[in-house]
């Protein structure tokens, strides 16, 4: 009886060791049974336009308010600014370029003496100045006035600091300094607070981010000894208190803002300048920040932002890749994290910084992407192919 009863465990037994060795055989040569992740092809090269030498900057406004949408970027090789003015279909007029201060190397858009056209503030690293250009009624800029910001200004971001409704200026400069230029309204400035602290700045980056109705800053730093990214809380007054510091991966280069997780307060996206990733923070709406989640990029992840490319509600990240020539696009999954592998697209040479592109100014959606390409000195544009049917309701983040 003993023997009968166990005959067919034993053999039961011997069935699921061959399926489980069979298995095991099967993920081991390659085969499995759940398909790889392909990612949506969504977007193509569609022209590429000659700028300046050695562009590091782009951003996008009607400039010469006809309804269409017009580029500028900062040419830090020949201390120049290009505009190319758009024809409302993707398409761009040839660039016209104007001479900036020395090594222009980013820029702030914003109406800084009150008269309804769109104005930049320059940052250029090779003169330690802040620039402005006053809009004109053509779409091009006129020389401002200009101010000494000692060392070596490398990012600027513009907001209300001290509550008077004028734009002010935030300057993040490489000797370790944070400059604030208060506006008075007419497109002057007086001077703020200087700030002394972090490790080397990289980026700079204005948003509410404690939801008190006071802009904040990010910013990051590139140097060897912090590897971190400061929030630095706004006092309303046009100070602010001290930075709280978050870790992030090897020499951090540029911070944006997005909301990955859809619960209205805003979250960080750094690119690295080593070990080619990136680390997105989450915000608790309060200032405060979780720990940061890496993530791999292409080969020398310089630039990145934060839109939904795929119409899944969630949060997807376009990068570019200095080192690999490639515009990267990883779709999010709505936790911080992201879909691997991503969509990569090869790019003019060196790409350097990206913009989000509209036709119109009044368009709704963003149906591209404008990236600068720092080695070829000209700037792609990349049209996206459009989504077929409705859109799909999200998938619940991961808890």
């Amino acid at each position: 009886m003993h023997d009968l009863l166990t005959i067919p465990v034993t053999r039961a037994g011997t069935l699921a060791l061959r399926f489980l060795v069979a298995a095991a055989l099967t993920v081991a040569g390659g085969c499995i049974s759940k398909d790889a992740y392909v990612p949506p092809d969504l977007f193509y090269l569609f022209a590429s336009y000659q700028v300046g030498k050695n562009p590091t900057a782009v951003a996008t406004a009607d400039f010469n308010q006809d309804g269409s949408t017009d580029l500028v970027t900062t040419n830090i090789g020949n201390s120049s600014l290009s505009v190319l003015f758009g024809n409302g279909d993707g398409t761009f007029k040839e660039q016209v370029q104007i001479d900036a201060a020395r090594e222009p190397r980013a820029l702030a858009l914003d109406d800084y003496n009150g008269d309804g056209r769109m104005d930049l503030a320059v940052a250029c690293s090779g003169s330690d100045q802040v620039a402005i250009f006053f809009g004109l009624a053509n779409g091009t800029f006129g020389v401002g006035q200009r101010y000494a910001v000692h060392k070596i200004p490398v990012s600027i971001a513009s907001g209300d600091f001290n509550g008077d409704r004028k734009p002010d200026l935030a300057v993040a400069l490489r000797n370790d300094k944070v400059k604030i230029l208060l506006g008075n309204g007419d497109g002057s400035f007086t001077e703020g607070a200087l700030y002394e602290y972090g490790d080397t700045p990289t980026s700079i980056a204005v948003a509410d981010l404690n939801q008190d109705g006071r802009p904040d800053l990010a910013v990051a730093n590139g140097g060897p000894m912090s590897s971190a990214v400061s929030i630095w809380l706004g006092n309303g007054d046009g100070t602010f208190r001290t930075p709280t510091d978050y870790r992030t991966g090897k020499r951090p280069l540029v911070v944006t803002f997005a909301d990955f997780n859809n619960d209205q307060r805003t979250d960080l996206l750094v690119m690295n300048g080593e070990m080619d990733t990136f680390t997105t923070f989450l915000g608790n709406g309060d200032g405060t920040f979780q720990e940061g989640k890496e993530s791999g990029a292409d080969a020398g992840p310089v630039y990145g932002l934060a839109k939904d490319f795929n119409d899944d509600r969630w949060a997807d990240v376009a990068i570019a890749n200095v080192q690999s020539g490639n515009l990267s696009i990883l779709f999010g999954r709505g936790d911080g994290t992201f879909q691997y592998p991503p969509m990569n697209y090869k790019t003019k040479g060196g790409p350097f910084a990206i913009a989000t592109l509209g036709f119109t100014a009044k368009q709704e959606g963003e149906p591209g992407l404008a990236i600068v390409n720092n080695g070829a000195g000209s700037v792609s544009i990349f049209l996206h192919r459009g989504l077929k049917g409705h859109s799909r309701a999200p998938t619940p983040a991961p808890s």
